[in-house]
């Protein structure tokens, strides 16, 4: 049983249909579901699954060796090859004759463990191209394949045929997994640990989300309460650096000075970590939209788990520590509506992309983003949830509400007020609400026309969904 990864498994798929030489790479962050997606792959092929070990060469070549003679029937599993080149030349010869993939998971684990395995596969890959019908998959975590395959100096570069960089579950997947939830409670889940397979595998939708965030962030011995620092010591090579700078910013130092005057680094040594934490998805980088000047960009937390966890779990270490769970959550519930807004913001932009990637939407915008100023008139910042633009003539503009209270008519006339400043000809608006629309509301919707309230329910209705129909009762293997 599996969820989702209908893209991907495509592109798998049609590689494998082929019957030419590929050579695929699949990449990510840890927990994300790598590892699921190639077993659903092989589903049925005939393939050769190794996975890498943190150990020496002799340890993987052995495991190598035994994976591949359990594959062909080999009687004698103390019989080993007596090199990674030895043993993948086999391969690549019986391919010659029959469809075969080949999965190395956890690549970085091997490759660091020999010095020649890279080599060999660089070797044999340009010798066997041509003939073989070999199916090769790599599979790790991204720092590493970028700097190792896709780098211009790389012993791989240029070699691959496919490139795949799995992201963690949007909230439309999110909300296939969890059926005794309630519309609030999906997004609430999605703001708390994200769409990171195994963080949702944490989260048992027969309990409240009180009782969930107790028995994961507010847990000593849960798997949650210490998996951003686990993560950053398995992804980065000085994670207490990378973990001074995300500090910062969860912590409101959200431009570069900021955050180097927090964490005592220097400015451009903080960039380079930011660009790894951008690139790694758990901190973006946002100018306001139309306008690109770097002076004005600033520094947000986009993974959900590291931003719940940097929010809420340090300041409240010392009585989780105690156990005093109970505690620690009343001092963060006050604070989850506040938290929730940018949450709410990254949903309702996931719903406009599947609008207008459905042909749906009234604006056909190229990109999405928040937009914010100083009104020096009226000595207040102005701000904008999302825009989008079409060209110069047409835009839409939206206000995300997750508040308790419906929405009035009021939110409109600001959202409208506020596109005045921006000249376009054509203008369409979208109000998105947790709770609802006033009658108002409505009524002043409806006359203007090109106004499209939503509300929370229908964000987790099919119709969010595309054309996917292979919902079954979804189960993460990690």
């Amino acid at each position: 049983m599996f969820i989702g990864r209908t893209r991907e498994q495509e592109v798998l798929n049609n590689l494998y249909k082929s019957e030419r030489f590929e050579f695929a790479v699949i990449c990510g962050r840890r927990r994300v579901g790598k590892t699921a997606l190639i077993n659903q792959f092989i589903v049925g092929k005939k393939a050769i699954y190794f996975t890498g070990v943190e150990s020496n060469e002799k340890q993987n070549l052995e495991i190598f060796s035994k994976s591949v003679m359990d594959f062909f029937g080999g009687e004698e599993t103390e019989a080993y090859f007596s090199s990674f080149q030895s043993a993948l030349e086999y391969i690549f010869k019986i391919a010659e004759k029959e469809r075969l993939v080949l999965v190395i998971d956890e690549y970085p684990y091997a490759d660091r463990s020999s010095k020649s395995l890279g080599y060999a596969l660089q070797f044999l890959i340009d010798k066997y191209k041509d003939s073989s019908k070999l199916m090769l998959v790599l599979c790790g975590s991204l720092p590493y394949m970028e700097e190792n395959i896709f780098g211009d100096n790389a012993s791989l570069y240029d070699r691959k045929t496919a490139q795949i960089r799995l992201l963690p579950f949007d909230f439309e997947e999110v909300c296939q997994y969890f059926k005794n939830f309630s519309d609030e409670e999906k997004a609430l889940v999605y703001g708390i640990v994200g769409g990171t397979p195994h963080y949702l595998l944490q989260i048992n939708d027969k309990l409240s989300i009180e009782e969930n965030i107790k028995n994961t962030y507010l847990n000593p011995t849960s798997f949650l309460h210490e998996e951003p620092t686990n993560l950053l010591k398995q992804e980065v090579r000085e994670p207490a650096v990378y973990t001074a700078i995300i500090t910062a910013i969860a912590n409101g130092a959200s431009r570069m000075s900021e955050i180097s005057g927090k964490t005592g680094e220097d400015t451009n040594v903080c960039s380079i970590y930011i660009k790894n934490l951008i690139n790694l998805g758990i901190v973006k980088k946002e100018t306001p939209y139309s306008d690109k000047s770097s002076r004005k960009s600033v520094y947000s937390i986009e993974d959900n788990m590291f931003r719940f966890w940097y929010r809420f779990v340090p300041a409240n270490n010392s009585i989780i520590a105690r156990g005093a769970a109970d505690l620690a959550y009343n001092r963060i519930s006050p604070q989850l509506s506040g938290y929730m807004d940018k949450v709410f913001q990254e949903i309702c932009k996931q719903y406009l992309w599947k609008k207008l990637i459905s042909g749906n939407c009234p604006v056909e915008f190229t990109s999405l983003g928040s937009w914010w100023s100083s009104n020096s008139k009226a000595k207040n910042q102005e701000s904008i949830d999302i825009m989008g633009e079409q060209d110069k003539d047409t835009a839409l503009f939206a206000e995300c509400e997750w508040t308790d209270e419906k929405t009035d008519s009021g939110v409109l006339k600001d959202l409208v007020n506020r596109s005045g400043l921006f000249e376009y000809k054509e203008k369409h608006y979208y109000l998105f609400s947790k709770s609802g629309f006033t009658k108002a509301c409505i009524d002043k919707a409806k006359e203007m026309g090109n106004v499209n309230p939503v509300e929370l329910s229908d964000l987790t209705k099919t119709v969010f969904a595309d054309d996917r129909n292979d919902y079954a009762v979804p189960v993460w293997l990690i």
